[in-house]
């Protein structure tokens, strides 16, 4: 039935232009005959195009629609992400200052440290020299005693034969052999009164 439709109206609407263009036509009829064509035109596109329009400019609007709101969303993420990384960069001051402060007070603490093991070290090594120093003086006073009897020992084995003579010498056997002669009757008399 619209196939019948349109075909009956594309017959009056190819058979109007060629009325309409009669010279002999008058001044009402010459205007009547393209304006019936006009509205028969309009109305054609309009019962034909209606729908395929309709539908062209409502999925046209649904799409502006939804892109208008996949906009809106991703202004609002993005309003959000600013948003957060903004207060991420307030916090992250914060944070380095306090990473700042604890490194300052690590630094401190180790320094702290390092001179206490130092100050620990000194000591130690002072202890360790100082009782290096003492063995190594009573060492050294050992072995100037140890020169100095030996020295002495010389100097009066020295004297001894420069001084001692032979009347000397004869006097001290003597005074010898009457002290192992009495150690006799004395070792008795200490058996005695034992």
């Amino acid at each position: 039935m619209k196939r019948r439709c349109a075909v009956a109206l594309s017959l009056i609407l190819f058979a109007l232009p060629a009325s309409a263009a009669d010279p002999s036509a008058s001044g009402l009829e010459a205007f009547l005959w393209p304006a019936v064509n006009l509205i028969i035109l309009i109305s054609v596109l309009v019962y034909f195009a209606r729908k395929p329009l309709r539908a062209y400019f409502d999925k046209r609007r649904s799409g502006i629609q939804g892109e208008l709101e996949t906009a809106a969303e991703q202004l609002a993420t993005a309003e959000s992400t600013y948003a957060n990384w903004q207060r991420r960069m307030i916090e992250l001051d914060g944070e380095l200052e306090a990473i700042r402060a604890t490194s300052r007070q690590r630094a401190e603490a180790e320094r702290e440290r390092i001179i206490a093991d130092a100050r620990a070290s000194a000591d130690r090594i002072r202890r360790d020299a100082v009782a290096a120093v003492e063995l190594e003086l009573r060492r050294a006073r050992e072995v100037l005693r140890e020169e100095a009897a030996q020295l002495a020992i010389e100097l009066a084995g020295e004297r001894l034969t420069r001084e001692v003579t032979d009347g000397d010498r004869d006097r001290l056997v003597d005074e010898f052999i009457d002290l192992i002669a009495a150690a006799p009757d004395s070792a008795a008399n200490q058996r005695e009164g034992a």
